[in-house]
């Protein structure tokens, strides 16, 4: 350990390991550290199921949810977007070679006491059941409008200039209500709150085409998973880590993160060894003096025995329940996954609902998520701390990510992953660096 590195990573969670592999393959050389034994930090897939159950000491469950070892449940589950920034990245790093994905069967979106199909195209558009037969014309006219723009010919912008008006300009133009507005920032673009429709509304429009992109790809839904549950992701970008030369260890102590002159990082401390280095990327756990709260989050793991009622029987399922239809302020994100994801034994699912906490009652205010799954066989509650950094790291050279939020979708996790890399090396990632011809480097 007595080496000198460019950048020590601390903790295995999944945005410290794409880290770790994009700061790899850009050249740098990395140690990557955890204090626990296994991959995943607090985004971690728990096996066997009797592992869960210890977690939140209760008793294990003998043989009630079948064999054991058939669970794999995520702690943070979350989805990709198939065309997103985190399918792109694994892609482009040649990590999908280790991994494999099965599609999302169903999106769908909450709407008084129901749950729709999310509509993405003029023929759902016209047959859903979110809106009345006015607003669907106008709604499919939105859509098309949507999928012919172009940002880089102003002709496909009509009379309507996206890049200074705001969203709210855009859904007036085609006189969207309010309703058809909430299922659309909320459950196409995946906006977490109302801000974004004083923003320019060229923004949603890229969001609403990564959209129905996505969609394109598989069909179903946008949304894809990896067999197994989140747990190998990490594990795939350590492995594309140490391929460029990462090296890593698990179960080693970390004691200090040492500061030389002008509080600037120099080195990383375990016992009586101390690994020097430029800078160091953590995340909120190892520099809890470096972060500030900006809010909790709630989660509610699921074990049932059957799909979520109206979708069709569907074995994998996203559902969003947007903030003004529950009288809320930030959205509700329902998702369920099950034995054909290998991560439940045969004939069970996993269900997760969670949100960011308004309340002193965060249970409560997950009610109308749990309701669309019940009945529930067992919970499983955490509320945890959404933390940030206070600085952006470029005095200390100490990067922090920000902590998982409530989304069941990876999008804001890449945003924080790029601009970490961003912060830390000055650059923005180049995916052309990555040799896409990875099978040298194995042999």
């Amino acid at each position: 350990m007595n080496e000198e590195y460019d950048a020590i990573v601390l903790g295995t969670g999944l945005k410290e390991c794409i880290l770790s592999g994009m700061l790899s393959v850009s050249g740098k050389k990395v140690l990557h550290i955890d204090r626990n034994k296994y991959y995943g930090g607090e985004s971690a897939s728990i096996t066997p199921l009797e592992e869960l159950f210890q977690r939140y000491g209760l008793e294990a469950p003998g043989e009630r949810f079948g064999r054991g070892r058939d669970w794999n449940v995520d702690l943070i589950p979350k989805f990709l977007m198939a065309n997103g920034q985190l399918v792109k990245l694994l892609i482009h790093t040649g990590v999908t070679r280790y991994l494999e994905f099965k599609s999302i069967e169903g999106s769908y979106v909450y709407k008084g006491g129901k749950i729709a199909k999310v509509p993405v195209d003029q023929k759902e558009a016209l047959a859903s059941d979110l809106m009345g037969m006015f607003e669907k014309r106008r709604f499919r006219n939105f859509l098309i409008y949507v999928q012919d723009f172009r940002e880089d010919d102003p002709k496909t912008w009509k009379d309507f200039d996206p890049t200074k008006a705001n969203m709210q300009g855009l859904y007036d133009k085609f006189g969207l209500d309010k309703n058809t507005q909430d299922f659309t920032g909320h459950a196409l673009a995946l906006f977490r709150d109302d801000e974004y429709l004083n923003e320019p509304a060229v923004n949603t429009i890229r969001r609403i085409k990564l959209y129905s992109d996505s969609l394109a790809r598989y069909g179903k839904s946008p949304y894809l998973y990896p067999m197994y549950g989140l747990g190998e992701l990490p594990q795939g970008f350590a492995r594309l880590s140490a391929i460029y030369g990462g090296t890593y260890m698990l179960d080693k102590p970390i004691d200090e993160i040492v500061l030389g002159e002008g509080g600037k990082v120099v080195g990383v401390r375990s016992g009586d060894e101390i690994a020097k280095c430029k800078q160091v990327y953590c995340d909120p756990s190892y520099v809890p003096d470096k972060v500030r709260k900006r809010g909790k989050v709630i989660r509610c793991i699921c074990i049932l025995d059957h799909p979520v009622a109206s979708t069709k029987d569907g074995l994998s399922t996203q559902i969003i329940i947007p903030q003004k239809q529950v009288g809320r302020k930030s959205d509700i994100y329902v998702s369920l996954v099950s034995s054909t994801h290998q991560v439940a034994a045969k004939g069970w699912f996993v269900g997760m609902v969670s949100t960011t906490v308004e309340t002193d009652t965060p249970e409560v205010e997950i009610k109308p998520g749990l309701d669309l799954l019940e009945p529930i066989a067992q919970k499983f509650v955490t509320i945890s701390d959404y933390l940030e950094p206070i600085d952006d790291g470029t005095d200390s050279q100490i990067f922090i990510s920000e902590s998982y939020d409530a989304t069941t979708h990876f999008e804001t996790t890449c945003l924080d992953v790029l601009n970490i890399f961003k912060r830390g090396t000055g650059e923005i990632f180049d995916f052309s660096k990555i040799k896409h011809e990875l099978g040298d480097e194995e042999q």
